[in-house]
């Protein structure tokens, strides 16, 4: 099974929460896709993918079908800050759909559960062990 690196952001909060595991629930699916959060530990949640990177870093863009890395023409984009009008630049990015090669999957969350999301992922049980110490 692959390992991923999830980054889970919260829209309520505005944090992110990282976070690795390994498993195939990410095989085959695209970016924009739901996921159930019982799959990956966080029960009662529904989780939306919104991004990724594979194992070279190059960034998951949803135009591009596939898993494959293509080189692109693009006008205006994440990572791309053309200041001149009319100016466009080739880069390479990966398709949207998850393989084994990606590394890291970003993920929103769109229904939160009943427990908070910190106390799931055992964030603050750290945290106050911690302060005690």
């Amino acid at each position: 099974m692959p390992e991923y690196a999830l980054t889970i952001s919260s829209p309520k909060t505005g944090k992110s929460y990282n976070k690795k595991i390994e498993t195939d629930i990410f095989d085959g699916r695209r970016l924009n896709d739901n996921v159930d959060g019982s799959a990956i530990g966080l029960a009662g949640y529904q989780l939306k993918i919104t991004g990724g990177s594979d194992k070279c870093g190059f960034p998951m863009r949803v135009d591009v079908q596939g898993f494959a890395r293509r080189k692109i023409l693009t006008i205006k984009s994440k990572g791309v800050h053309i200041k001149k009008k009319g100016i466009r630049k080739r880069k390479s990015v990966v398709g949207s759909q998850i393989s084994n090669s990606t590394a890291q999957v970003n993920l929103s969350i769109t229904k939160y559960g009943d427990k908070d999301l910190e106390e799931v992922l055992g964030i603050k049980k750290e945290e106050t062990a911690e302060k005690a110490a």
